[in-house]
């Protein structure tokens, strides 16, 4: 899902600041789509932890997609997609790490209430490509616009 987000972020340094509405009428922009992919991670990173730590999760207090804030709206650089490729690879790695050190018979049969480790590993991957893809690659979008 990392691989997936920074190739489609790699396009962006060529978005010309116009917010995207997507199929399901959400609109996202690349700064949105990359803070929907991180908060994403941190929220269920840290529902895994308190989950085995025998804690319940702390409620989520995210405006998600519903909000689009202002920093979601400045210029995506060069610099922008530096930084997402440094937090996106960590958090990536991270998580790696940190399903690939549990017992196998926990990915399903997880401590808590809620979904399996197994299926929040999933649910990552596709909420992750929901947001990027909500954004696409800039060069087809500025294309189909002509």
């Amino acid at each position: 899902m990392i691989d997936h987000v920074l190739a489609l972020a790699d396009t962006w340094t060529a978005w010309d600041g116009r917010p995207i509405v997507n199929a399901d009428g959400r609109t996202y922009t690349p700064h949105k789509a990359l803070r929907r992919v991180t908060d994403h991670l941190i929220d269920h990173w840290a529902e895994l932890e308190a989950r085995l730590a025998g804690e319940p999760p702390a409620a989520d207090h995210w405006h998600a997609s519903e909000v689009t804030t202002p920093a979601d709206l400045v210029p995506f650089t060069a610099a922008d997609l530096d930084e997402a490729r440094s937090r996106l690879t960590r958090l990536g790695r991270i998580w790696a790490q940190r399903v690939a050190a549990l017992p196998e018979r926990q990915l399903d049969d997880s401590p808590g209430k809620g979904w399996s480790f197994r299926q929040i590993v999933c649910h990552l991957a596709g909420a992750g490509a929901y947001y990027v893809d909500s954004v696409g690659p800039i060069e087809r979008q500025r294309e189909a616009t002509r």
